[in-house]
């Protein structure tokens, strides 16, 4: 990724509008962070511009390979790429409010509120509505992806081992992937720097 330099000098409004922005999506997403995807594309890249298709994806795969929910890190990086470490703060803190908020509430009543049929039905439809909204994001971005060799075989191969992972219940750690597809990067980096410095 390209080195991250602070887009503007914060303000009041800037500030305002990422903490409300991060307030609605910590809000109404459901499903965790790979249900969040198309709802944060659709706010931050269509929407407010505030990152491009390439910055999203390569944000996605820096989120998925360290510590912390994606939306989270997502959050952080916007908030600091728009307004500096305070704004990071407030766009982290935004994204988060919601469920503290909601975890507390229910918390309170944790029992009847699993025995309530209504919730119980609420969440089966929740759980389709989630899976739709994964497979939109992973399609959106395989359409922006880089049309090239390499990505396209990365992603064909990881799908193929995915699936065999989910259907043999396979001791296999997606973490050992998302390395493996981190160093395969840098190999094809580092022998088109090769191919370059020859042909310079």
């Amino acid at each position: 990724m390209k080195n991250v330099k602070v887009k503007h000098p914060h303000t009041l409004k800037s500030l305002a509008e990422l903490f409300l922005v991060f307030l609605k999506l910590g809000a109404f997403t459901f499903g965790g962070g790979y249900a969040m995807i198309s709802l944060l594309r659709e706010a931050v890249v269509e929407k407010k511009k505030w990152l491009s298709d390439d910055e999203m994806v390569e944000v996605i795969g820096i989120a998925e390979s360290t510590p912390g929910p994606i939306a989270i890190n997502m959050a952080t990086f916007v908030g600091y790429k728009q307004a500096g470490v305070l704004g990071s703060t407030v766009a982290t803190v935004g994204v988060v409010l919601p469920s503290l908020i909601i975890i507390l509430a229910i918390s309170l009543f944790f029992e009847q509120f699993l025995e309530n049929q209504f919730v119980k039905y609420a969440f089966y439809g929740i759980k389709i509505a989630v899976s739709i909204l994964i497979l939109n994001a992973a399609i959106e971005m395989i359409k922006k992806m880089e049309k090239k060799v390499l990505p396209i075989l990365i992603l064909v191969a990881v799908t193929i081992l995915m699936l065999l992972i989910e259907l043999f219940n396979l001791p296999f750690s997606t973490i050992y992937l998302i390395l493996i597809g981190g160093i395969i990067g840098i190999i094809s980096y580092g022998l088109s720097l090769k191919k370059a410095r020859k042909k310079s």
